[in-house]
């Protein structure tokens, strides 16, 4: 059984120390004074082929957000809120000053730092055209000026850079699909042509592999084939993508009302737009193709991508295929709550090893495909670091009188999983429980929530977090996100966090619901369960459409962690509720010790 995940250390600070220099070197032979290096490649991606982790490459950082600059003769990494503590042990300091994202840094960065007529190289591919409109006027008022590349000097001076990937496509059943190919392409074409457009270009892969029904593997814990499409209103679909990843069966699939092109066409196929009315989203579509649009003389419509809401609207097939993912894998998660539950408490096992006793159940499936994301593996203090990836240099033991945190998940193909739990490894401490109990009241809370039709995400999110607020605490991450079936496990345009969002929640969205409490230097604590949006039946009487959440994820919440007097009458009800449900669903998938383990672990409080 070969295992995905690797725990070397990742990154670090000799990424820069042996780059920069090759990097300024570049820069001084394209006639540069410096280089804006986002984490983002050209398909908007936050898992990234090797071969464009540019960032890492040029700073030793591995966060999947974040960004630097580099000038001939000073540097700056940005990073947000999740990531302080991380930069420091990746990115040498003496090269790079460690500035934050958030609050307008970068551009601030760039009015203070950027002389009076340097120019400052950018690859179009990499920004949206929003974020380089911002970036152009700071690199302007300090009196310099932004430059377009053909040539990324990062891909001139990497050395031996990874290939770009070309891993087979593969057909995603129309039985998991719910609907076909031929009836989606008819659907978008019909939003296309609704928005008087004659086309769309569509840069986001997960969007083209939900609309044709294919799948890949270019790119780690997601299952892309990477490409771009340009979608007709009449649902005539042209995909540029690598012909060596498309065997005949495939073609067969796609038939004749999708042409296959090389990328190396998509220039010319933009071109080919001309005098079109063409929608773009701007959000997800680089620069660089605004910029080949009209050089082509198409007319843009900035829009949001005509497929992004179809796809995140799960229809009857993917939901009742998710709901038997996460079946399946609670079945997993439970017996790896039962090991550490008994043989973890000695105090022995580390975070690596757990993750890889975790990992190894989820193979013993026999239908893994791939994980959701790398394993959050956070013993004590790491458990502090909501975004926490384990390496060897890192590692804590799961020693008693601490809490770890678990936040996994995995790729099947018939649905994708996402789930965290916090454990007590030995007896935990009043302030423990205290922590989770709060974390769990705001967990309920947006679980049994009703809301009118209309509601966004952001309007829910201090459901979760109104317990914490009472007591002066919060956390600093979103409470949300939306997930794929069998693609992204972080999906949208549909959150739940404080940040304003315009996008309604509708039925068959699935978001998770993961409020949390971090305790710097000692330990973290999340509740995450994925859900999906409802259609609320069960409100009789009133006067407007009203939605609510079914849960999908089935795995027992740890009652050594819970103070029921803290808990009103109703929300022991739900959890007592939500435990016979995961006995009745998951006791006949789990065997012996572990089954006598979970009748325990789900019996009412």
């Amino acid at each position: 059984m070969k295992m995905i995940q690797n725990f070397e250390v990742q990154g670090g600070p000799q990424y820069g120390r042996d780059n920069l220099p090759k990097l300024r070197t570049a820069l001084q032979e394209a006639g540069l004074d410096g280089f804006l290096i986002p984490h983002e490649d050209e398909y908007q991606n936050e898992y990234l082929p090797d071969c464009n982790e540019r960032l890492m490459w040029a700073t030793g950082f591995t966060g999947s957000a974040g960004a630097a600059v580099a000038l001939i003769d000073k540097a700056a990494v940005f990073v947000d809120g999740r990531y302080v503590i991380q930069v420091r042990s990746q990115v040498d300091e003496t090269l790079y000053a460690y500035k934050r994202l958030e609050d307008k840094g970068l551009t601030s960065w760039l009015k203070d730092n950027v002389a009076s007529g340097q120019k400052i190289g950018y690859d179009a591919r990499l920004h949206s055209p929003s974020a380089l409109k911002a970036l152009d006027e700071a690199v302007t008022l300090a009196g310099g000026e932004l430059v377009s590349v053909d040539i990324n000097p990062i891909d001139a001076a990497w050395e031996n850079r990874p290939s770009v990937p070309v891993t087979p496509v593969i057909v995603q059943p129309e039985a998991l699909a719910g609907e076909s190919h031929n009836s989606k392409r008819q659907r978008i074409g019909e939003a296309i042509s609704a928005k008087m457009c004659e086309a769309a270009l569509i840069t986001a892969p997960a969007s083209i592999a939900w609309l044709l029904n294919i799948r890949g593997a270019d790119v780690m814990c997601t299952p892309l084939p990477l490409s771009t499409a340009v979608v007709k209103a009449d649902g005539h679909v042209d995909l540029y993508i690598n012909p060596d990843k498309v065997s005949a069966d495939v073609r067969t699939h796609l038939g004749n009302a999708v042409t296959l092109h090389s990328e190396d066409a998509l220039e010319q196929g933009l071109a080919g737009l001309a005098g079109q009315k063409v929608m773009a989203d701007p959000s997800t579509t680089s620069a660089w193709y605004f910029d080949r649009l009209k050089d082509a003389a198409a007319e843009v419509v900035r829009a949001q991508d005509p497929i992004a809401i179809p796809k995140a609207c799960k229809n009857k097939a993917e939901i009742k295929g998710t709901t038997e993912a996460h079946k399946r894998d609670g079945a997993v998660i439970t017996n790896f709550l039962y090991w550490l539950d008994t043989e973890a408490q000695s105090g022995v096992y580390d975070e690596i090893q757990a993750a890889q006793v975790l990992e190894k159940l989820r193979h013993e499936t026999g239908v893994l495909k791939d994980l959701s994301f790398e394993t959050i593996s956070g013993a004590g203090s790491n458990g502090a670091l909501c975004h926490y990836r384990v390496s060897k240099a890192t590692v804590n033991k799961l020693s008693r009188g601490d809490l770890y945190l678990v936040d996994s998940g995995g790729q099947y193909a018939d649905g994708t999983t996402d789930i965290t739990r916090t454990v007590p490894i030995g007896e935990p401490s009043d302030d423990m429980k205290r922590m989770n109990t709060l974390v769990l009241k705001g967990h309920i809370a947006l679980s049994v929530v009703r809301f009118p039709k209309g509601t966004t995400g952001s309007n829910l999110d201090a459901l979760a977090r109104m317990a914490l607020w009472a007591q002066g605490f919060d956390y600093d991450h979103g409470t949300g996100h939306g997930v794929g079936v069998f693609l992204g496990v972080h999906e949208g345009p549909q959150r739940i966090s404080k940040a304003p969002n315009t996008v309604a929640l509708r039925p068959g969205m699935i978001v998770s619901n993961e409020p949390g409490f971090y305790k710097d230097g000692a330990y973290g604590i999340r509740i995450e369960n994925l859900q999906y949006v409802t259609e609320a039946t069960d409100i009789k009487g009133g006067e407007r459409p009203m939605h609510g959440f079914e849960y999908v994820t089935l795995a027992p919440i740890h009652k050594g962690l819970i103070v029921k007097d803290m808990m009103t009458d109703e929300e022991v009800v739900w959890l007592n509720n939500y435990h016979e449900r995961v006995w009745k669903e998951i006791s006949p998938r789990v065997e012996g010790d572990v089954k006598a383990w979970l009748k325990e672990a789900c019996a009412a409080i």
